[in-house]
């Protein structure tokens, strides 16, 4: 700010500041306020800082914008905010901002000030300015307004920032960005990075990452390192990491702890797992937790219970098993219509830990800024369909033309296929997907597989 560095009030200063502080020292006056506000005597904190102000003092009309937003009007803090802001002071040009933004939705003149804190050096300016400038398509400004805040030690701007350039296919510069962040602290660019490290085939660097991630609790972190104790046969630590997901209400890492504990023969907390899934809405959970309930508990109207609420979400495999349940219980009716016309079995053939990774991206980088909703398990379907149907194939140079003559699907289908699919691997080739295009294009996934056998 420029100003020299103001002394704190000690009890027992009274006296001498008052006398300063009636005498016109505008410094005085200032000690005199925080001295009151320490009191809790609003009032007369107000009271000495509006002299100080008067007197020239920025520090007090800060102080006097804070205490009006808390205490009195925001117009009466837009105008002290605006004195101090207009001598040069960031931090009340920062509010000021953050004011007019948010309580008046003034963007036009809320950008004006951060534009003038940011350039005094305010991280907090620089990051609320990128924020608005990608809100408002301004991909190349905000850009540099983050690299400003991220220079600046701001963890969040730097993994923004790595998003950015990922999504515009800029792989070094977004691992530049997302190791920045991670050695600030931020959990989620250390997930990120592990992510593009096992996408990238280095699953050793992932994990490294991913450890680094969990440390912070972040629930994607501890599934990942799940699925890696799993691929080596540890169990025991593989409940942990799914469990510790599972906390953070994960239905999938709700599911996966069910299984490894059904592994190590604990059912109960798997029982656990299994209900709080299935209670959540999980159909692939309903059911497994009504085959425990059968085979660990007798308990036939329980499973029964929960592979009917299975079966009503499409569940293939629920519908027959309660069908036969019901057939066996003499309710031939409901169990006929169960059997005679049951949910097309799902998908369920797990994706390389590559594409999942390279969909989680996928999915961080849309649903960023409020984007669209794509899930990631449907764009690990797109990426393990596409995988799998070429797999004959050696070279790839007429990829379409030969899954065409081998499928018989319509050329544009594929060719929609294909695209989706570079967009995912190769971010910044082409636009992100829509939710209904995603959509459409697993209806085209699901028909390819069906036309090639592929179950």
């Amino acid at each position: 700010m420029g100003w020299p560095s103001v002394p704190a009030p000690r009890v027992g200063d009274e006296p001498e500041l008052m006398a300063a502080a009636q005498a016109g020292d505008a410094q005085a006056a200032h000690r005199l306020g925080k001295l009151f506000a320490q009191h809790g005597d609003r009032a007369a904190a107000r009271h000495w800082w509006e002299r100080a102000a008067a007197g020239g003092n920025v520090d007090s009309a800060y102080n006097l914008g804070i205490w009006h937003e808390k205490h009195g009007s925001l117009e009466d803090a837009v105008t002290w905010y605006e004195a101090a802001a207009s001598t040069g002071d960031a931090e009340a040009a920062t509010n000021l901002g953050l004011l007019l933004l948010e309580q008046r939705g003034d963007i036009g003149a809320a950008r004006v000030w951060f534009e003038g804190a940011a350039h005094a050096g305010s991280r907090t300016a620089a990051r609320r300015l990128a924020l608005m400038c990608e809100d408002a398509g301004e991909l190349g400004p905000a850009r540099e307004w983050h690299r400003r805040a991220a220079e600046g030690g701001d963890a969040a701007s730097a993994c923004d920032l790595g998003f950015l350039a990922y999504c515009a296919g800029e792989d070094a510069e977004a691992v530049h960005w997302w190791e920045c962040a991670a050695r600030g602290g931020h959990a989620d660019a250390a997930y990120c990075l592990g992510l593009y490290l096992h996408a990238s085939r280095d699953p050793e660097g992932a994990e490294a990452y991913y450890r680094l991630s969990a440390r912070s609790e972040h629930p994607g972190a501890a599934s990942r390192l799940g699925g890696v104790a799993l691929s080596r046969g540890d169990l025991r630590a593989a409940r942990a990491w799914f469990e510790q997901a599972a906390s953070a209400g994960r239905a999938h890492d709700q599911r996966m702890a069910g299984f490894v504990c059904v592994e190590l023969d604990d059912t109960a907390a798997a029982s656990h797992w299994f209900g709080r899934a299935a209670a959540g809405g999980d159909a692939e959970s309903a059911f497994n937790y009504g085959l425990l309930l059968i085979a660990e508990f007798g308990d036939l109207a329980g499973g029964q219970h929960w592979f009917r609420q299975a079966a009503r979400a499409g569940h293939h495999r629920a519908a027959v098993e309660l069908g036969g349940l019901l057939s066996v219980a003499g309710q031939h009716g409901e169990a006929q219509e169960w059997l005679a016309d049951p949910p097309p079995p799902s998908w369920a053939r797990p994706a390389e830990p590559e594409l999942t990774a390279r969909a989680e991206l996928a999915a961080a980088a849309t649903r960023r800024r409020g984007g669209a909703e794509l899930e990631a398990a449907d764009l690990a379907e797109v990426l393990s369909t596409w995988d799998l149907v070429t797999r004959p194939l050696h070279d790839h140079s007429e990829v379409l033309a030969w899954l065409v003559e081998r499928s018989g699907a319509h050329s544009s289908a594929v060719e929609h296929l294909a695209s989706v699919r570079g967009a995912l691997v190769r971010p910044g080739s082409a636009p992100w997907p829509s939710p209904g295009e995603l959509q459409h294009v697993l209806v085209t996934a699901r028909d390819l597989r069906w036309r090639l056998g592929i179950r």
